[in-house]
């Protein structure tokens, strides 16, 4: 067989090489088992580790080859210890966000059998619905690549929430398109914006939009709910939606709230789509605390790779990856089903390796 896609990876820091490995391991075992070429992955060096050796927060020409991609595979970016001079995190990815345009970052948030559930009520097994942050506006353009915030000496800083008719009308569309497809399989075709339209005019300008869009998805069905109350219903009542649509730094939020429902950030699987490019990572940090320790919880990373497949059969109209990732998310809903997945995050007794090796023999 002849290589597949080529990939850039960035395994970056912590555990993110831990994770990277996991997933590109997994991925490759479902591609071959329907016949696939495997995938060429173009290990591209980036993170917080490189910036405290070179200064630089990725190694030269590594953006253009992000560019070059067909998709880019992130591990996880960042250190506590090493910082910009005003505090801020290394963060080369939200560069890579911005200048591809990645606007629609997709963060699935499913309930697994005998993985933890935080909420008592028997319908918290039902959680499945998906976070669609908008990934390069909102109040995340102002200091992480646009140096928009105004510092003014000691007693005041200000930061620039942007949202734009351009990103926000595509946003809404993935969004409802997306919808679409889960109603497809057997989901409510529910979306729901998500804002702070009764106090900030940003936020009435992206509910305005969203109406606008609507119409032209007479299929779906659609709300509104004010981003307060929308995290008071992710406890009260989270089986009751599908698709939210939110700025960045709601989104942000509300996706760490929403894993932590069904068992932890270790299951927090994201990939972040533009018009022509996509980046796929777990949406956990670097956890440099327990690197090469063989503790961290790979699913997050593992379902990451299993939306870019998904990403990569739309691409490229082969469908042989999509059933590559439904490989991948079946083995994952079968693993916790018989009790053979047990992630040391969740107080279990498997590691990395243990948790990867259970999902390559549930593929194979």
């Amino acid at each position: 067989m002849t290589e597949g896609h080529r990939i850039a990876l960035i395994r970056g820091d912590g555990i993110g090489r831990d994770v990277s490995e996991a997933a590109v391991a997994v991925v490759d075992r479902a591609l071959k088992s329907i016949g696939l070429a495997p995938l060429f992955y173009d290990e591209v060096t980036a993170g917080a580790g490189y910036y405290r050796d070179t200064g630089m927060d990725i190694e030269p020409g590594g953006e253009e080859r992000t560019d070059a991609a067909d998709a880019i595979f992130l591990g996880a970016i960042g250190l506590p210890s090493i910082r910009h001079q005003d505090g801020t995190e290394i963060s080369p990815h939200l560069r890579i966000r911005d200048r591809l345009g990645l606007y629609a970052g997709v963060r699935p948030v499913k309930a697994y059998p005998h993985a933890p559930q935080r909420l008592a009520d028997p319908r918290a097994a039902q959680i499945d619905l998906v976070i669609l942050r908008e990934s390069t506006e909102g109040l995340f353009y102002t200091a992480a690549v646009h140096g928009r915030t105004d510092v003014r000496g000691n007693e005041e800083a200000r930061d620039t929430l942007r949202i734009t008719r351009k990103t926000t009308e595509k946003l809404h569309r993935f969004g409802f398109r997306l919808a679409e497809r889960r109603k497809s399989k057997g989901r409510p075709g529910l979306i729901t914006c998500v804002d702070k339209a009764n106090v900030f005019a940003s936020m009435a300008f992206f509910r305005k939009i969203f109406d606008e869009i609507v119409p032209e998805f007479p299929s779906v069905k659609s709300g509104y709910n004010y981003v307060d109350a929308q995290a008071l219903d992710l406890i009260r009542r989270p089986w009751d939606f599908d698709v939210l649509v939110m700025e960045n730094m709601f989104g942000d939020i509300l996706s760490d709230l929403a894993g932590g429902l069904v068992g932890g950030m270790g299951m927090a699987a994201c990939g972040e789509i533009g018009d022509n490019h996509g980046l796929f990572q777990p949406a956990h940090g670097s956890a440099p605390d327990i690197m090469g320790q063989d503790k961290a919880n790979p699913l997050a990373a593992i379902l990451s790779g299993a939306l870019m497949l998904d990403y990569l059969a739309e691409k490229s109209g082969n469908e042989g990856y999509a059933d590559a990732a439904l490989r991948i998310e079946n083995a994952v809903q079968a693993g916790f089903e018989q009790n053979r997945l047990r992630p040391m995050e969740f107080g279990g007794n498997m590691g990395t390796k243990a948790v990867t090796g259970e999902i390559l023999s549930i593929i194979a």
